[in-house]
């Protein structure tokens, strides 16, 4: 398999997390934002959308390549802070692991922004 094959694999499996869980607090706006809510974030309701939405739109522009470094930079940030917002109770070993899995995610997206988003982008088309 080719580098260019290899990253747009590796920018579909970091992509679809985001995109799916976007759409799913979009789907479930009370739900998501009573759990908001319960971690103690500010405005849970509006919250949601703004995170449902930034989800959405920068997971499927790393997945289509197009402004990937801002993206896969914000991304990273997102998952330092959701990570560091909800996953800090390190007496809860579930919590633990997905604080970590954070950290490691916000990782693959320093490596994204950093080299790039390979020549199956549209990043690539566009010169970028």
């Amino acid at each position: 398999m080719s580098n260019s094959a290899i990253v747009l694999v590796g920018r579909v499996l970091l992509s679809v997390m985001f995109i799916m869980a976007g759409l799913s607090k979009l789907g479930d706006v009370a739900g998501t934002a009573a759990y908001f809510g319960s971690v103690g974030l500010p405005m849970p309701g509006i919250l949601v959308w703004l995170v449902g939405i930034f989800e959405v739109v920068a997971g499927l522009a790393v997945l289509v390549g197009l402004m990937t470094a801002p993206a896969a930079y914000l991304l990273a940030l997102f998952c330092l802070a959701s990570g560091f917002a909800a996953h800090m109770d390190f007496s809860d070993q579930t919590e633990m692991i997905l604080f970590m899995k954070n950290v490691a995610i916000a990782g693959g997206f320093l490596v994204l922004a950093a080299n790039g988003p390979g020549s199956i982008s549209i990043d690539a088309r566009r010169g970028g």
